[in-house]
């Protein structure tokens, strides 16, 4: 065992000192913690408390309410969205920030079953569009606010795991929600070709982004995605609760009927008339007022992405996942635990997920010997590798703590 572990110890040393964005883990708040839970919330970049104390002490404390136009705070949504924008593959004026995911996805399904009813839409069926389909394997809310979003809009939900999608789609389907990457085993589904199978029946596709934006290229605009949502708190290390997003794809923002209209989407917003008239482009996807102090921490956060490829970042995801798989192999007992995440790449997200018996024990061991992951019931433990901040060092330390922990 110990030869072993040298040998990967000294491959790890290796492979971290080969690594374009090793860079970047100053940029991070960080101690001698293995941190692998960074896709539940992400570590703090070294950056923002100074930025949230200029916020504070110097545009809310002095400028006040000057500060809406003379720092920036009422444009923020669309400016942090141009900023999110290159890391899913869109152009500017397509991404708004601003409220949770929850209500992001509510906005996008029902906007979606609205454009695939509109009359004006090129399919002739449009009108009777009356199901709405939804990854079986989804996150909880996403599945709760289909539930809601089909009985608001008259639909039947269809719950179907996302390869047995096309199977289901036809003349009656309006929209269809899908999650990139399942959040408990980290398997990466095919957006490029269910977003196709989508639009060949002639309706609209959602995507939840939430645990991959940040991780690997999307290809939002490539691929010619309808809308999609995210958090900000993962991949990105916007903080605890910091704001979603909310793509619209530009040739369907004129088209855009968001159901939660609010002052801040009006075309005129401080015009307060009694009439609502959406604003252009995706402004109409903002409600209320913009969260600014959450807001602003992430737009500082995001600054750790100055001069970072997207393609880099995957490409050191999937070696650091690769790498860590082999040392559990090397290090954990025959049989004690069960890898749940794809061996392909083009499978994969960023995690890695073991099934493990007695593992909301096990992670809370590891957690004390500084190794964070996290569980999800009943048997399922997740690490996951955020390229930024993340070594290889880390990995092999993770799975070596993780074997004695079953030994």
């Amino acid at each position: 065992m110990s030869d072993v572990r040298d040998q990967l110890r000294a491959e790890a040393a290796v492979l971290d000192g080969k690594d374009e964005l090793a860079a970047k883990r100053k940029e991070f708040v960080l101690d001698e913690t293995v941190y692998l839970d960074g896709n539940s919330l992400g570590a703090l970049p070294a950056n923002v408390p100074g930025r949230l104390a200029e916020v504070m002490t110097h545009e809310w404390g002095r400028l006040r309410i000057r500060s809406w136009d003379e720092s920036g705070w009422w444009t923020a949504p669309e400016r942090i969205g141009d900023r999110i924008a290159p890391l899913v593959g869109a152009a500017p004026g397509q991404i708004v920030v601003g409220d949770s995911t929850s209500v992001n996805v509510f906005k996008a399904l029902v906007a979606a079953v609205r454009i695939a009813r509109d009359p004006d839409s090129s399919s002739p069926v449009s009108g009777g569009r009356d199901e709405i389909v939804v990854d079986a394997t989804t996150f909880p809310t996403d599945g709760y606010i289909a539930e809601s979003a089909a009985r608001l809009t008259g639909c039947r939900l269809i719950p179907v795991v996302p390869a047995d999608v096309p199977g289901v789609l036809g003349d009656r389907t309006a929209a269809v929600l899908l999650n990139h990457a399942d959040y408990r085993t980290g398997r990466l589904h095919d957006l490029p070709g269910l977003t196709a199978a989508v639009h060949a029946a002639g309706a609209l596709v959602v995507w939840d982004l939430c645990h991959t934006a940040g991780a690997l290229p999307v290809g939002l605009d490539e691929h010619g995605v309808d809308l999609a949502v995210g958090c900000t708190y993962k991949y990105l290390n916007g903080g605890p609760g910091s704001p979603a997003y909310l793509y619209v794809r530009e040739a369907l923002q004129p088209r855009f009927d968001s159901p939660l209209p609010g002052w801040n989407s009006h075309a005129e917003p401080f015009g307060m008339r009694p009439g609502f008239e959406p604003a252009d482009g995706a402004l109409r996807g903002r409600v209320g007022t913009p969260d600014i102090l959450s807001m602003l921490a992430l737009e500082a956060s995001l600054a750790a992405w100055d001069g970072v490829s997207i393609d880099a970042v995957r490409a050191k995801s999937l070696a650091l996942t690769d790498f860590f798989l082999r040392c559990v192999g090397a290090y954990v007992p025959t049989g004690r635990v069960e890898s749940l995440t794809p061996a392909a790449h083009a499978e994969r997200g960023s995690q890695v997920a073991l099934r493990c018996e007695g593992a909301g024990d096990v992670m809370k061991r590891l957690v004390e010997q500084g190794v964070v992951g996290d569980f999800r019931a009943p048997d399922v433990l997740r690490f996951g590798f955020t390229p930024l901040y993340v070594s290889f060092a880390d990995a092999e330390r993770a799975a070596h703590v993780l074997a004695r922990t079953l030994a």
